[in-house]
């Protein structure tokens, strides 16, 4: 997997838009923001700007207008995003989150099933 950098919060909600509306202008990107957030709309193209030089997203160039295109999917940015969770957090133990989750959170009977259906497959992949 290529090396992804590390997108803020504040990043990952520009990262939404631009994944669901791709190619877009920034105008329409804080249009669709609006409501969301706070932010005024140069905060918005100064997270733009700093999504291009992470190298995450890029423009063409039509006359004066920009439209920004995702480089990476945003299946790439979640996994880089949780394997780097599960490093800062649990020390990279997969199973330590998982009991804290688990501990944690009321699951419904279909949610356990859902559960119980992934490790099945996961244990049934590592038999071959």
């Amino acid at each position: 997997m290529k090396k992804i950098p590390g997108i803020s919060e504040a990043e990952w909600e520009v990262m939404k838009i631009i994944w669901a509306h791709s190619p877009i202008t920034a105008n329409d990107v804080i249009e669709k923001l609006e409501g969301t957030v706070t932010w005024k709309p140069k905060t918005i193209k100064t997270l733009l700007s700093r999504l291009v030089k992470k190298k995450v997203i890029s423009f063409n160039k039509e006359g004066r207008t920009y439209l920004y295109f995702p480089l990476v999917m945003e299946e790439e940015c979640v996994k880089a995003e949780s394997q780097s969770f599960l490093r800062r957090v649990y020390g990279g133990g997969l199973q330590a989150m998982l009991a804290n989750f688990l501990e944690d959170y009321e699951l419904t009977k279909e949610e356990i099933e859902e559960l119980k259906e992934i490790l099945d497959e996961k244990k049934d992949s590592k038999k071959g």
